[in-house]
């Protein structure tokens, strides 16, 4: 066999062995930033903080309206927005996003109470967050 056949194989299984140590890094990373994120937004929460700046970064107590389809309800939730007007939300799927923007707009729009053709098809939770931006320089 090829010197070179067997350097490249070599070579591409210690790329998928760094790629795949790599990924599980950024998991790491990814739950850990999740976690510190939600600790500031409790700290930020308890101490009636809406924002402030630090390091040159203003971090921002943000609250977003989230729906999601009930576990088992999927069809059911697609069948009733089609019969409610609504299916031009309905694809493949409904987009988290759009589906979280549709019944914030419901909840605005009927007392802060879901559609009762809704009830039961959607979970609707706050999740606080924060987001964090670069100050300009004055």
């Amino acid at each position: 066999m090829d010197n070179e056949l067997f350097a490249l194989a070599d070579r591409l299984r210690e790329l998928r062995e760094e790629k795949d140590d790599a990924e599980r890094v950024v998991k790491d990373i990814t739950a850990d930033i999740d976690a510190t994120e939600q600790r500031l937004a409790e700290a930020m929460v308890d101490s009636e903080t809406q924002n402030f700046t630090r390091a040159g970064r203003m971090f921002c107590l943000t609250i977003k309206t989230r729906a999601s389809a009930v576990a088992g309800q999927k069809d059911d939730l697609y069948d009733a927005l089609k019969q409610n007007g609504f299916g031009d939300l309905v694809y493949e799927t409904v987009n988290a996003n759009t589906l979280s923007s549709f019944v914030k707009e419901q909840l605005a729009g009927n007392e802060d109470r879901l559609p009762e053709w809704l009830d039961g098809l959607v979970r609707v939770f706050e999740q606080t967050g924060v987001s964090v931006r670069k100050t300009s320089k004055k």
